[in-house]
């Protein structure tokens, strides 16, 4: 039975029983910024357990994208060295919020099992929780007692988290027969000793949770007013039963791609299968997470993404794929995967293009990285040990993305052992001091040293109707260097968030006055900060009236706008891909990040603010409205990953064009923009660009003093218009044409010096001795004279200076007869670059180094006597 149809019969069953199909949420969690990535079907049901949510429908099946790369199911060690781990995985299931219970989810699994997909009766097993009476009954049945076992909570109880919604679960097993595990006459699901063997005669299928407590923080359990159903099965698992195949991967899900990459490879499957299924599985993994909007980066998910990339490039490497390769399996999974989730197909370029620009950046990782292994390695051997120190492997992985199971592959290569122990010590040092700084976050909070003024409800925003409100003070504090800072009952005050700045403007009460300089969220109130112009703490009054600066304000709303109208573009002429990462917006600016792989071209570029201004002048509406949020999902509303969402949200709607979440106060009409410039684009991090643009009168003025200076550039050059731009090529041409000139000229100057500088040598117990500065335009005039020098020199040794960009640049040479007596180039130059606060290296007959610190050149040069006579000395 195909794939497909596995996935297809397990969705109509349970519509065909009054189950709601729910599509696949994305791998990249909008609205859950506890996740980097789904990880399981009931993600997107989290809110209905917990009581948050309620949706139309009471029973609901799915086929789930997931990927598990971190945190409690972290499977990536495991990835490609046995048959049934997976990064990314379909995970199938049914749900009952409040409907059936055990006894229809037991019945619903039994008959899909053996009815619809065939399997035989006698060969399923069960397992129950220990305390689960009810669920043994409604197996017994079903099945004779001895194929149901008990377990405990480590087997057999699910939990959401340390509170929560819980409850036991069961789990059902297929007994693969005793050509498989242990071979004990006591075997059974969850066998310890097929456990140590890593091979099981007993699978699971698949597990039905019941969801019917919820844990107290003291550990108790209580009955929750409503049970549900949580049920989850692997299809990549039941693909390989259902197909008669010992392995996942040798499965329709996977063989196209590893046969794609045998093509592309020249090897067999079956030489080494661990390459090729660690390349199969992260492919997966990376078209559906970038097609869900992630982009490999140095943090969170993206930096998931960078390190399976980087780990499936390096198992390439070992088929002899040394050139960009992954990227040309992109398509094959939009051919397997495309009918169930079209996204792979329809961004299939995009994938690749992404995929294809961080594979060519890492080959040049990698063989930094190849070099400082081959140097631990020989570090190693030197000291006469046989493991490679865990800070070091750390290193590798921190530094060069080298997972820990690469590493290991390595030194195996060159028979050595890891120091494991200290590889996870190094580990927890960084997560720890990752912990301590979440852990100063957590209480800094509000601070102390407040002082109350009144008592009731605060900080309430009411500044998307008003721009004055008569407020209570609700309590102030000192914040020194003359600051304070006060929470109102409510205000018209924009607290800092989205990107948005936070409003200015003024506090006043008789005898006292704030001048507000920003508006911060903190513990969940809005905190004004200020200058205190008039009054005094001693004295708050108990009213004051908040007045924001209207005119900043006219301005944020206006580049606020314009960032939704940039984004809107950016999708339109680069691609859906594109998704907000940060914004900032400013009175005199607007910031934008996006996710992009390339620099824009200035076509690109051109069409974007084009389309932009036109809808500024179209004088397009703008309306806000709020409503619910999965609601406004449904109508496209475009929500900014990573975000976390309540019930009810914001929506900003510039007519026609744009649908965005949104918390930021916009114009009524894009016309009040008036005209949008943009001013610079270019990368922030991989995979991430920026723009930044203006809008309004400061567009204008920046318009106005670039037609101002062209006009003095016209001037000075004595062109008028588009000639400007010849004149300036030509001056330039001719620039660059007496830059060549004059370098050819002091090349030559330099080489005439080699003769001079040899006869003002300085001899040192029979060696010839130079040290001296060069007026060299570059490193490779220093080396010509510096091997002139040698020639010159007959026995000894030379070492040339010279300052060339704001950089200092040493080239030193030595004769066969300086060798001989110990004084070689490379290790003379390493010692005198270190004045000048650099390095370098070379061989025995000449070297080179370089530093940053060119005004101790002189200190440098006078250091070469003093070193050529202690080695002398020391020979």
């Amino acid at each position: 039975m195909r794939s497909v149809e596995i996935r297809e019969r397990f969705l109509r069953f349970f519509e065909e029983r009054g189950h709601e199909r729910v599509p696949s949420s994305p791998v990249v969690p909008y609205d859950d910024p506890t996740l980097l990535f789904t990880n399981a079907g009931m993600n997107q049901f989290k809110n209905i357990f917990l009581g948050l949510e309620r949706r139309s429908y009471k029973r609901a099946a799915s086929a789930q994208k997931c990927i598990r790369v971190s945190g409690k199911h972290n499977d990536l060690e495991q990835v490609g060295r046995d048959t049934t781990h997976h990064t990314f995985f379909e995970m199938l299931g049914n749900w009952s919020f409040g409907d059936y219970y055990k006894r229809k989810a037991i019945d619903f699994a039994w008959e899909l099992l053996t009815k619809d997909y065939g399997l035989p009766p006698e060969r399923l097993w069960t397992t129950v929780f220990r305390d689960d009476d009810e669920a043994e009954e409604l197996w017994a049945r079903i099945l004779p007692r001895e194929r149901i076992l008990r377990f405990g909570k480590d087997e057999n109880f699910w939990e959401m988290g340390d509170v929560g919604p819980c409850g036991p679960c069961t789990e059902i097993h297929l007994d693969l027969g005793p050509g498989h595990g242990c071979g004990r006459p006591d075997c059974g699901p969850n066998c310890p000793h097929c456990k140590e063997i890593n091979d099981f005669r007993f699978v699971e299928l698949w597990n039905l949770v019941f969801i019917q407590y919820n844990c107290r923080e003291d550990g108790s359990l209580e009955e929750l007013p409503e049970k549900h159903v949580d049920t989850g099965m692997g299809l990549e698992r039941l693909a390989a039963i259902l197909q008669g195949k010992d392995s996942n991967y040798d499965t329709d899900l996977f063989q196209p791609l590893i046969r794609k990459v045998e093509e592309l490879s020249g090897r067999a499957y079956n030489e080494d299968p661990t390459p090729f299924r660690v390349v199969a599985d992260h492919i997966r993994t990376l078209s559906f997470a970038i097609a869900d909007g992630a982009v490999p980066s140095n943090e969170g998910r993206g930096y998931v993404l960078r390190r399976l990339l980087r780990r499936a490039s390096r198992f390439g490497r070992k088929l002899d794929l040394h050139e960009p390769f992954l990227y040309r399996l992109v398509s094959v999974v939009g051919e397997v995967m495309g009918g169930a989730y079209p996204e792979v197909v329809e961004k299939g370029e995009y994938i690749a293009k992404v995929v294809k620009a961080e594979e060519e950046a890492f080959g040049r990782t990698l063989d930094r990285g190849l070099e400082r292994f081959a140097e631990v390695v020989r570090e190693v051997r030197a000291q006469g040990e046989g493991v490679l120190p865990g800070e070091e492997v750390f290193r590798l992985y921190d530094t060069y993305g080298f997972p820990l199971d690469l590493t290991q592959l390595m030194a195996e290569e060159e028979e050595l052992a890891v120091d494991v122990e200290g590889f996870q010590k190094a580990m927890e040092r960084q997560r720890e001091q990752a912990r301590e700084a979440s852990r100063f976050e957590a209480r800094a909070g509000l601070g102390e040293g407040w002082k109350v003024i009144s008592e009731g409800p605060s900080s309430e925003f009411v500044g998307y109707e008003e721009e004055r409100a008569v407020a209570a003070v609700r309590a102030v504090r000192d914040a020194g260097d003359g600051m304070v800072e006060v929470i109102l009952s409510h205000t018209p005050f924009y607290a800092e968030a989205g990107g948005q700045v936070g409003d200015t403007g003024w506090l006043r009460a008789e005898g006292f006055l704030v001048e507000v300089v920003d508006a911060q969220r903190a513990a969940g109130e809005i905190v004004h900060r200020g200058r205190l112009r008039e009054g005094s703490l001693e004295r708050v009054p108990v009213e004051v009236i908040a007045e924001i600066d209207g005119g900043r304000r006219v301005a944020i709303r206006r580049n606020h706008t314009a960032t939704h109208l940039l984004h809107k573009a950016l999708r339109e002429v680069l691609g859906e891909h594109v998704r907000q990462s940060g914004s900032l917006v400013a009175p005199d600016r607007l910031r934008f990040d996006f996710t992009h792989f390339a620099q824009m071209t200035p076509d690109e570029l051109e069409v974007v603010e084009k389309l932009v201004n036109e809808r500024i002048r179209q004088n397009l509406s703008v309306w806000v409205r709020e409503m619910p949020l999965q609601e406004a999902l449904k109508a496209g509303a475009i929500a900014i990953f990573g975000e976390k969402y309540g019930e009810v949200v914001r929506v900003v709607e510039v007519e026609g064009v744009s649908w965005e979440l949104c918390g930021g106060t916009h114009v009524k009409a894009t016309g009040e923009i008036g005209f949008f410039r943009m001013e610079y684009e270019g990368s922030v991090a991989a995979g991430i660009r920026r723009i930044e643009a203006l809008t309004g009168g400061s567009a204008e003025k920046a318009d106005r003093e670039d037609r101002r200076t062209l006009s003095e550039v016209g001037r000075l050059v004595n062109a008028s218009g588009r000639e400007i731009v010849k004149r300036v090529e030509g001056l330039l041409e001719r620039v660059r044409s007496l830059e060549k000139e004059v370098t050819t000229l002091r090349r030559k100057v330099a080489a005439g010096r080699a003769a001079e500088l040899a006869a003002g040598a300085v001899e040192v117990e029979g060696l010839k001795v130079v040290a001296e500065w060069v007026d060299a335009p570059d490193m490779d005039a220093l080396r010509e004279v510096a091997d002139q020098l040698k020639d010159a020199l007959g026995r000894g040794v030379g070492v040339l200076g010279a300052e060339v960009d704001g950089k200092a640049l040493l080239v030193a040479v030595a004769t066969d007869d300086a060798i001989s007596r110990g004084v070689r180039a490379d290790v003379l130059v390493r010692e005198v670059a270190r004045s000048v606060g650099g390095g370098g290296g070379g061989r025995p007959h000449l070297a080179q180094a370089g530093g940053r610190n060119p005004e101790k050149l002189g200190e440098a040069l006078a250091s070469v006597l003093g070193i050529v006579r202690r080695i002398l000395g020391e020979g």
